[in-house]
């Protein structure tokens, strides 16, 4: 049977190409953003735990609501910032589904939504899905700063809601006090909503801070703040996220989140509570990846690969223009197949696939991968 396709345009995505393409070719896979390192045996051992204890079936719908004080006393403790266990705090099957039951909340037909590109793959598809019209804004290379300016001119009474993502992924990118006051100014007085993806929230270097919406009263009424387990205790496969919303937003964000997954898994989500009263483990974060993306830095420091500036996230976007002036889609194949190192073409994440000649690779890995991921690029 055919039938009308409601993404025509779009295939299947870059991280599953360049997955598959790494595994076809046994090649270092630095390209989708995953650890190769294990979870703390700690907290598998509080999954089993639960399992084994009988605590297998659905949870509330809202979420276990041990996990969501857990994360209401973290974000007080960390940003200042009150939601209400109760009514403001959702737990997801993932990120993924918390942007998307955002978006789905509170976008409808005609309605125009701000998007920074590069920008994570999933945004557009939900918006066209609800029949909203992405607004495309260029992040400016090659230090991806916003221009502010630019985002006030793209303003219409069509505008429903701005997306962000900070830390930045692909390209580390973190927002900042004038950003911050930026954004207030161009919102005050207006129905616009904020969609925060700050799923890489504790991942943060060089002394830089992570300022969430949340902590921001004025921008924390018409904020989604959308984050993520899987980045904080490397279990990605595990799908687990929270948005936190006022609860006006809330609700409208639980009658989708409810037709969607309904609930997320009962045990994983007792064990996060568990463990998150160990907060040196997200805490500790920032130290824990810097180490490794300045590991990897050193490791090229004999390169002809020119990294930029990484802020946050466990991403390192690198300039290749002194290798080839290849499209970075074909320099990433190519890399894959005939040198066994793996990485994303950030092309994919503009809608007109612009082309800086960089990669955006994952440092997310053992000391041990890293290095012989290095003594490859060092060759090229």
């Amino acid at each position: 049977m055919e039938i009308d396709s409601k993404l025509p345009n779009l295939s299947v995505n870059i991280f599953t190409q360049m997955s598959q393409l790494a595994q076809e070719h046994a090649a270092l896979n630095l390209s989708q953003g995953f650890p190769d390192f294990d979870v703390t045996p700690e907290l598998t051992a509080l999954v089993k735990g639960y399992m084994d204890k009988g605590f297998n079936q659905y949870a509330p719908m809202q979420g276990i609501l041990a996990l969501r004080e857990r994360i209401q006393n973290k974000v007080l403790k960390l940003h200042g910032a009150r939601y209400d266990a109760q009514t403001e705090i959702t737990i997801t099957s993932g990120a993924t589904e918390a942007l998307f039951a955002a978006i789905t909340a509170v976008v409808n037909p005609g309605d125009e939504v701000i998007v920074f590109e590069p920008a994570y793959d999933s945004y557009v598809p939900a918006i066209l899905l609800n029949k909203g019209i992405p607004v495309f804004l260029e992040m400016k290379y090659p230090d991806y700063h916003i221009d502010w300016n630019e985002v006030r001119d793209a303003l219409t009474d069509k505008t429903r809601l701005i997306i962000l993502n900070s830390p930045h992924n692909p390209t580390g990118k973190v927002l900042d006090h004038k950003d911050i006051k930026a954004l207030g100014q161009i919102v005050e007085g207006r129905p616009i909503m904020i969609l925060s993806d700050e799923v890489y929230e504790h991942i943060v270097f060089d002394g830089v801070s992570h300022l969430s919406m949340a902590r921001y009263p004025e921008l924390k009424e018409r904020s989604f703040v959308v984050s993520s387990f899987g980045k904080t205790y490397h279990t990605t496969g595990w799908k687990v996220g929270y948005c936190l919303a006022p609860k006006s937003l809330s609700m409208e964000f639980q009658r989708i989140h409810q037709y969607l997954t309904f609930s997320v898994n009962t045990p994983i989500q007792l064990a996060l509570a568990d463990i998150m009263a160990q907060e040196d483990l997200y805490l500790g974060l920032s130290e824990f990846y810097q180490k490794k993306r300045d590991h990897f830095l050193s490791l090229l420091a004999g390169s002809r690969f020119r990294p930029l500036a990484c802020q946050g996230t466990f991403f390192l976007m690198l300039d290749y223009s002194k290798i080839t002036q290849e499209k970075d889609h074909v320099f990433a194949r190519r890399m894959t197949i005939e040198h066994g190192v793996t990485a994303i073409p950030p092309s994919v994440f503009y809608h007109e696939g612009k082309d800086h000649r960089v990669l955006r690779f994952c440092f997310a890995k053992k000391n041990e991968t890293l290095e012989t991921a290095a003594k490859i690029l060092c060759k090229i």
